[in-house]
């Protein structure tokens, strides 16, 4: 290994390499391309940066003046491209190797001048590298070799053409080195297209890649994913981490939740421009937060310093989001906590992916509210602050302390303080129970009154609603149950409105929109399903109950309010409905000259007003002719010629 780079990696504390690093580095393979397959988190970074110095150094020591860039690097995303060009900084410090990058949403006049002025590594992102080659701003004539880091998900990204583009642009005597998590069929079909005789290096153990990680599946209740998480958290108090969720809503309701509950968290999804993700991940790395709220996109090769737990509030799509998700913990040789978050409606595909992945998890339950307070007083007894020396100030405070107050006092006041600086731990419920049902108040005296519209009339509750409230007076919390039935409509009005309700109905009981309303002297016996009821599929309505499928049929016969007539807007005429012709059918003669084809849809005449459209039928127009001619007309066709755009 080349001096500088050894003593680049003693400064950093590796006394010895990983596995990946081991291989990759083997001097036997110092002129081979490789196709390697490496787990996340396995030092590979490091690792390529070592295979390619040989090609870039030769016995050098020290980097020559910085001209065209003599290597490059290809990460799938931003994020992953800026770690790269980090670890490669310091890995290549003392050798006067200069570094640069070019990234999707980055200034592109800034990379362009930072090119200008010469480099010898380039680390981007497939796009912005191809546009720039297409801008004859980057020119890797004189590349020796060129690194495709996660080139699995760079194809899964859609990148392959600028892949493409980018390696054929490159000389073919380069070095290529690509690694991938997994080779799938189009990943070898890129190694056989763009590598010569690449050596094929696997360090993928079965279980070895998954010893630094502890999985657990984490059953919760329904309705507490939110709680589980933050107790999670509250339990790995003062330790990073990563919760991933699905979406970018989600991402935002989490922040949210968590903020509120006064955890130092940031948000890490797509939407965020590249200043404002690089902003987070900076907090992270600086300590000023501690929980990192994310989509997937920050499961791709983000190395977070000291991150020890990833929950997944959301499952994963697939098993290589999970392995991959999970990689953001227990890394280089550290140990950290994979947790999946499993409601119970989650269970069988929590169930898949684990054997998929061929994980053995934990299956437990999320910690309780005493668990954690039980936590706080160990990590209180355990605070180093403890051991310290007290000052002469601090041992004269100490004193008036005792004088005032005995040691139980002062030990009960300091864990209260303690834990107020804490969030409160969540209750939570049995992982099987059921999720509770919705309290509904009391109604209360009632009266029952019956509309004069039904399931014939297809009346709905969601129309009768706001008709009861405006044309009645009545607030919603008023109407009690809607129950419709085919002929009419039975509804429960509380007996604070009675009377207003009367009133409003004046003599005839009529509302509006031709609907009226009786009063009933008792709750009425409603019939069941097929026998006058709601048929199959139609529910009656209750206040409070959920609501129901949009009407896809046509609109009721009486007119139905809309929103606007509630802010003092008429209501809409009441249209007339279509009523048939009483006029008797005429009966066509073919002996009278009538002909059935001129019978309309309706039994009528095609006519306007008893009048045929076109000529009289009564005088022919000359001889009727054939409907296929007997003999031919004019000479027989040729062969037919061929369209001219077809391939024949």
């Amino acid at each position: 290994m080349i001096s500088p780079l050894s003593e680049a990696l003693a400064e950093r504390g590796y006394d010895k390499l990983t596995p990946v690093q081991e291989a990759v580095t083997d001097p036997a393979l110092t002129q081979s391309d490789l196709l390697v397959s490496a787990q996340t988190g396995s030092g590979k970074t490091v690792g390529f940066g070592l295979a390619i110095a040989p090609t870039l150094m030769g016995d050098e020591m020290r980097m020559g003046p910085a001209a065209l860039p003599l290597a490059l690097v290809v990460a799938p995303t931003r994020e992953l491209a800026f770690q790269v060009m980090r670890e490669l900084s310091w890995l290549y410090a003392k050798t006067g190797a200069r570094v640069t990058s070019c990234v999707g949403g980055m200034d592109m006049r800034d990379e362009r001048r930072a090119l200008e002025r010469g480099a010898h590594i380039v680390v981007g992102t497939p796009g912005r590298l191809s546009d720039h080659i297409r801008r004859g701003s980057l020119d890797l004539s004189d590349a020796r070799a060129v690194v495709l880091d996660e080139a699995d998900e760079m194809l899964d990204l859609g990148f392959r053409e600028d892949l493409e583009f980018i390696l054929a642009d490159a000389p073919e005597e380069r070095r290529t080195l690509l690694f991938s998590a997994t080779v799938s069929p189009p990943i070898a079909k890129l190694a056989e297209k763009f590598q010569r005789n690449a050596k094929r290096i696997n360090t993928l153990g079965g279980a070895s890649q998954h010893a630094d990680i502890a999985y657990q599946a984490i059953r919760v209740g329904p309705t507490d994913s939110e709680h589980a998480i933050i107790n999670l958290l509250r339990y790995h108090d003062g330790e990073s981490a990563i919760v991933f969720a699905n979406t970018r809503a989600a991402v935002n309701h989490l922040t949210a939740r968590l903020g509120n509950r006064g955890l130092a968290v940031v948000t890490l999804s797509g939407e965020l421009s590249q200043t404002e993700r690089t902003h987070a991940l900076q907090a992270m790395r600086d300590g000023r937060a501690r929980v990192c709220v994310a989509t997937d996109v920050a499961a791709r090769g983000i190395d977070l310093p000291n991150l020890n737990l990833v929950i997944h509030a959301d499952l994963p799509v697939n098993t290589e989001g999970l392995l991959h998700r999970s990689g953001r913990t227990g890394r280089a040789g550290r140990k950290g906590i994979s947790a999946l978050i499993v409601p119970p409606r989650a269970t069988k595909k929590a169930e898949r992916l684990l054997q998929f992945a061929k994980i053995k998890a934990e299956w437990t339950t999320a910690p309780r509210a005493e668990d954690i307070l039980r936590r706080d007083e160990d990590n209180l007894l355990a605070d180093p602050a403890w051991d310290a020396v007290p000052s002469a100030d601090q041992a004269d405070f100490a004193e008036r302390l005792l004088a005032q107050h005995s040691p139980i006092e002062i030990a009960a006041a300091c864990l209260r303080l303690y834990r107020a600086q804490k969030c409160a731990p969540e209750e939570l419920m049995a992982p099987d129970a059921k999720a509770p049902a919705r309290d509904r108040k009391p109604f209360g005296p009632s009266t029952w009154y019956a509309l004069s519209v039904g399931h014939d009339d297809r009346a709905e509750a969601r129309w009768l609603l706001p008709l009861l409230c405006r044309a009645g007076n009545i607030e919603k919390d008023g109407i009690g149950a809607i129950r419709v039935q085919k002929t009419e409509t039975f509804v429960e009005l509380s007996q604070a409105y009675v009377a207003g309700f009367n009133a409003a109905l004046g003599g005839n009981g009529e509302l509006e929109e031709g609907v009226k309303a009786r009063q009933l002297d008792a709750p009425p016996k409603l019939a069941p399903a097929g026998k006058g009821g709601p048929s199959k599929g139609q529910r009656s309505f209750d206040d409070g109950d959920r609501p129901r499928k949009p009407r896809t049929g046509p609109k009721p016969k009486f007119n139905a309010p809309r929103d606007g007539d509630s802010a003092g807007k008429p209501a809409r005429e009441k249209r007339a409905t279509w009523q048939p012709d009483t006029a008797p059918e005429p009966k066509f003669d073919k002996a009278a000259g009538g002909d059935p084809a001129d019978k309309g849809k309706f039994g009528k005449p095609k006519s306007g007003k008893g009048k045929p459209f076109g000529k009289p039928a009564g005088k022919p127009s000359g001889k009727p002719k054939a409907k296929y001619s007997a003999k031919p007309k004019g000479k027989p066709a040729g062969p037919r010629k061929p369209y001219r755009g077809s391939d024949k």
